[in-house]
């Protein structure tokens, strides 16, 4: 699907218009600007990226990088830009847009995709506050017109590659016995840090076990308790109303007034509702959910190689 909102190359020109009165402006007042001139509307604007920066305002700080890298602009604070005269030229000569190509023009231009003897990547963005990551070898190849900043490229390319392992972790836990899936369950609770300091995480026995999986002590002598059922259907099985109904009924055998229900498959309207109206709290767990926790808390997956993503440190330079 393409995607509507304009590229971080779009925001070049406009960026330049905004700069042309030769003040210095702050790249955050550059890009709303732009975005305004582009009629970038609050719904979009709303739009985050990945890490949660809004995804115009990252677009448009890429495209003040790259025209630094062209020269049609300069940096004389952190944080602050100001247009050349080549970045004058650059808008006269294109006023109705700019490509990543015409920035080649100017006789000092450096290619952000180019790396040094040294292997050394390219620089991010100037205001680390805007755009806190830049490309790297996670990067998709992407061709002159890309509509992606590079920031984009890179949490896009591994958002690719979770959704993989989400599918395989969900169909891997389809696959052991119950038993497996309760004590994992249990483990990803442990490593969001439910079990406390001192707190322990004990599961309950196969059969007779009241509609509870397992009970997480979140303290030393128990005194707060979060009890705990795991059901291991199919991907696409759907878990009704009743069940639900069923466990708030375990926990009120139980005098329980906290539970988590967590399955591999998904949870009906009928049974979404019925947790939000009970006065017993009840947190429902899709399996989507569920397997994007445990790569965020690493329960049943490891990291296979970690990239490193740099920028100019600016005080350095002071």
């Amino acid at each position: 699907m393409t995607d509507p909102l304009p590229t971080w190359q779009d925001y070049m020109a406009p960026a330049l218009h905004v700069l042309i009165d030769g003040e210095v402006h702050r790249a955050r007042d550059v890009c709303t600007a732009a975005a305004d001139h582009l009629g970038v509307s609050p719904e979009e604007r709303a739009q985050l990226i990945p890490s949660g920066q809004p995804r115009y305002l990252n677009r448009g700080m890429w495209a003040l990088s790259y025209l630094a890298r062209a020269g049609a602009v300069d940096r004389p604070a952190r944080g602050r830009y100001r247009i050349t005269d080549v970045g004058r030229r650059l808008l006269a000569t294109h006023p109705d847009g700019i490509a990543e190509r015409d920035l080649r023009e100017p006789p000092d231009y450096v290619s952000p995709y180019a790396r040094s003897t040294a292997g050394a990547a390219p620089e991010a963005p100037d205001d680390a506050a805007q755009a806190s990551a830049g490309p790297s070898a996670l990067a998709v190849v992407v061709g002159e017109e890309a509509a992606l900043s590079p920031t984009e490229q890179v949490e896009e390319g591994i958002e690719r590659i979770h959704a993989g392992v989400v599918s395989d972790l969900l169909r891997r836990l389809h696959e052991q016995e119950p038993a497996f899936f309760e004590q994992a369950v249990l483990d990803l609770l442990m490593a969001m840090g439910y079990g406390g300091a001192e707190g322990r995480a004990t599961r309950t026995q196969l059969t007779n076990d009241g509609g509870i999986d397992g009970i997480i002590d979140q303290d030393a002598l128990g005194l707060s308790r979060v009890y705990v059922q795991a059901k291991r259907y199919a991907v696409d099985a759907v878990v009704g109303r009743p069940e639900i109904q069923a466990f708030v009924g375990a926990l009120h055998g139980n005098q329980a007034s906290q539970g988590v229900f967590i399955t591999t498959g998904r949870f009906s309207r009928s049974a979404l509702e019925f947790a939000d109206a009970v006065a017993t709290r009840v947190v429902l767990v899709d399996g989507a959910r569920l397997a994007r926790l445990m790569i965020k808390y690493r329960v049943g997956v490891q990291v296979r190689k970690t990239y490193d993503v740099v920028e100019v440190d600016e005080d350095f330079f002071e």
